[in-house]
């Protein structure tokens, strides 16, 4: 078989499948490396592996069934099974086997710290206090440890065997041969050697037992079960945000057929299906309302505490809740091309994707282990050879292989990067992988689009003039070209013309310019006035001046007339700037629409740097050219005209509202209609990229310190197991703070979640 990592590109993409596998018994980055190798050891298969998700991406021909897939995993000692898409708003028993799997770790849990606590005690005690030492009172103390060594600690005495079958280590071999190791040397030393104490003062305390180690192998299993079980309700209290998002879907819909309601399951609704949402209901798919009126629930998809007034013609997201009416929908994306889903799949994307560091993370870990055997055999042959005798070198040894589990090394970038992307989807944030994270970390400058992005989008129109002095024709002729828009300045003129459009053919869009089309047998543009409009100069240079929006109507190459739109700026606009540039970001607007509207624009939201009249490949240039000059942009657009700036700045941004195109080209998705999200998504980037250099900083440094001091003889065993579960939970926790980052976010952005023991408070004095 080929060793090549990469998917075969020579293979049509159709040939290509992804699919996403749920992995048992992972539990260091050196068994996310071997899962890894060996699943890219088959031909054209790739595959990316989590840690913190248990879960393992893979991409591979067609040809190579799933099962194969599994059973490369399950050969390499691990569990596997294929995750299957689950039906809208079923959440799939993944949270049933988690739950199961965190009920039998706590069982094992409590057993163990239930026995080592009489263990350490009477260890202690009879350490101390030989008065007080009765006949075969170590007898006692193998009858409480053995419960804990054996069945207590089964889970890793199997994987570490397992392993062994297959020629591999991981930390369960550290952990299943520090714990065995003193065992055994206990059990032996009460067969051949006196196990009295002979040790006073702190030492006594250090080595309880002198020759035995029963309590420091009990303690190693109890501590180690102790940081699995809270790195286990960690990853579950991290999955809750995705599990919530998971459950806005449908699992049924209604259909309207032949004149009568059909409840089917969603999976069955197709694109231009129609169907039948009642008060109370989750909306099953993206799509347009045909009839009927209803206020609509958005708060549990973007957080907005305000429902938005539905009603014919108006689009509705999938996952939402109409009250107040009944609405007949047509879909028009359904499945996995529903926002809602597309948001869902983003998030995994992130939190499956690793970055350099985590890749440079697990080949580290990949050697780890072995070295750290090595290391301890050099410890024990050291102490052998300094006369120390084997009960001085057995003690450092075990120490040496208990702690440099690797745990908190593999659980340092994942772990970070799940709480992060949870959070922000609490927030609206769709954050679609972890280079998004570091660039938004790194950007110093922002670019915003105008229209959609600074202001509302919802443009109406306050003005117009015909050079012939017919309006009313002029608008039905520019409504009709605009009805194959989606643009808002399309959506206003339509919506201003009145419900009577004429058809329109030969319909062309114009990125950057505007629309164009055949009504009436004639050819009419609509877009971006001229330099010289005539007759029209004066109202057009008043409109301009006044701020308005200016859009010219041609009629076989002539000028007809011109259309003045008002679009007014976002109140969380100017707040938003003035958040960023506290910051230390520099906001730059770049629309392409005419300079004097741009200017007003900016001067309402306190941007300094404008450029106006931009075309989509004029704005691609000026990113570029920003980057000339060694900055780091992030883009922050809607429309179409944006999609080309937002693939070619550092990172970015696109406003939920905006089109699908856009939402595709960008790297995060803000889904809120407030753009005081933009600096909570800077903040939790900074946030989530410090919390990671952190962890890593503790993880590497940990082992780089604690691993010397053990073979040096000076860290006991059970001390050292203890070390070793703090380090994993002190990352997990680290991680964990992440939960509240950005929290003056919930009250400022009209959300309900408050930090627990903090007052709510104002948006601006909040700021960090």
């Amino acid at each position: 078989m080929s060793t090549d990592s990469a998917v075969d590109r020579t293979a049509p993409e159709a040939d290509v499948r992804t699919v996403e596998l749920r992995i048992e018994g992972m539990t260091c980055a050196a068994c996310v490396g071997r899962v890894e190798r060996k699943l890219r050891k088959l031909d054209g298969v790739d595959a990316t592996v989590n840690l913190a998700t248990e879960r393992a991406t893979v991409r591979h021909p067609a040809g190579v069934p799933v099962t194969t897939l599994v059973e490369t995993v399950q050969k390499a000692g691990y569990g596997a099974t294929e995750i299957r898409p689950a039906g809208a708003g079923d959440t799939g028993d993944e949270a049933t086997s988690d739950d199961t799997a965190l009920r039998r770790l706590r069982t094992r849990m409590a057993v163990a710290l239930i026995l080592f606590i009489p263990l350490a005690d009477l260890s202690l005690a009879m350490s101390l206090v030989p008065s007080l030492r009765f006949p075969y009172w170590q007898w006692v103390v193998v009858a409480l440890a053995l419960p804990v060594v054996g069945w207590a600690a089964w889970p890793f005495h199997r994987t570490a065997v397992t392993n062994l079958r297959h020629g591999t280590t991981s930390m369960d071999t550290l952990v299943s041969l520090g714990v065995l190791s003193a065992s055994a040397w206990s059990l032996g030393g009460m067969a051949f050697v006196d196990g009295r104490s002979t040790l006073t003062g702190w030492d006594a305390v250090l080595h309880p037992s002198g020759p035995l180690y029963l309590e420091v192998a009990a303690g190693v299993t109890t501590f180690v079960l102790a940081g699995r079980y809270f790195e286990a309700r960690a990853r579950r209290t991290a999955g809750r945000v995705m599990r919530s998002l998971a459950a806005l879907g449908s699992d049924e819909v209604t259909l309207l057929r032949d004149g009568g309601e059909d409840r089917v399951p969603v999976g069955r609704l197709r694109v231009g299906d129609r169907f039948l949402v009642r008060p109370g209901e989750r909306i099953a798919a993206d799509g347009v309302v045909e009839t009927g009126r209803a206020a609509v629930d958005t708060s549990a998809m973007t957080g907005e505490s305000v429902p938005a007034e539905v009603g014919p013609g108006d689009p509705v997201t999938g996952g939402t809740i109409p009250s107040g009416g009944r609405l007949v929908v047509l879909a028009e994306q359904v499945g996995a091309d529903t926002r809602l889903a597309r948001m869902i799949a983003a998030v995994e994307r992130a939190q499956t994707e690793k970055s350099a560091t985590q890749r440079l993370v697990d080949r580290v870990s990949s050697v780890f282990v072995p070295v750290v055997l090595g290391l301890a055999l050099l410890t024990v042959a050291g102490w052998l050879l300094g006369g120390a005798g084997w009960v001085g070198a057995v003690g450092p040894a075990i120490a040496v292989v208990i702690i440099a589990c690797p745990c908190a090394l593999g659980l340092a970038t994942p772990t970070a990067l799940m709480v992060a992307t949870g959070r922000g989807a609490e927030l609206g944030i769709f954050v679609k992988g972890h280079r998004a994270l570091e660039a938004t970390r790194a950007a110093d400058t922002v670019v915003l689009d105008k229209t959609g992005t600074l202001t509302t989008g919802r443009m109406t129109v306050v003005d117009v003039a015909a050079t012939g002095g017919d309006t009313a024709a002029l608008l039905a002729r520019a409504a009709a070209v605009e009805s194959g828009s989606e643009h808002a300045i399309a959506a206003a003129i339509r919506a201003h013309a009145g419900p009577d459009v004429a058809a329109v053919e030969d319909f062309a869009a114009l990125p950057g310019l505007g629309a164009r089309g055949v009504v009436g047998g004639r050819t009419v543009v609509v877009g971006r006035p001229p330099d010289d409009t005539g007759p029209l100069a004066d109202r057009v240079a008043e409109w301009e001046a006044a701020g308005h929006t200016v859009v010219a109507v041609h009629v076989d190459d002539a000028l007809a007339g011109v259309i003045a739109l008002a679009d007014p700026v976002k109140e969380s606009a100017p707040v938003a700037v003035a958040e960023l540039v506290a910051m230390g970001l520099r906001p730059v607007l770049l629309t392409g629409d005419r300079p004097a509207a741009a200017h007003a624009v900016a001067r309402a939201c306190g941007i300094d740097d404008v450029v106006a009249g931009a075309l989509p490949d004029d704005k691609v240039a000026h990113v570029r050219a920003l980057q000339g000059t060694g900055r780091t942009v992030a883009m922050v657009g809607d429309g179409v005209n944006d999609a080309a700036a937002l693939a070619a700045a550092d990172l970015g941004i696109a406003v939920g509202s905006g089109t699908d195109v856009a939402l595709e080209a960008a790297d995060v998705v803000l889904v809120r209609d407030d753009l005081r999200v933009l600096p909570a998504t800077v903040e939790l980037a900074r946030a989530t990229m410090s919390t990671i250099r952190g962890n890593l900083w503790w993880a590497f440094g940990y082992n780089t310190a604690a691993i010397p001091v053990a073979m040096a003889g000076l860290l006991n065993p059970l001390l050292a197991g203890a070390a070793m579960a703090l380090s994993s939970f002190l990352v997990v926790t680290n991680s964990l703070r992440l939960r509240r980052a950005a929290s003056w976010a919930d009250e400022a952005l009209g959300g309900t979640r408050t930090p627990a023991g903090e007052e709510p408070t104002d948006y601006v004095e909040a700021r960090p």
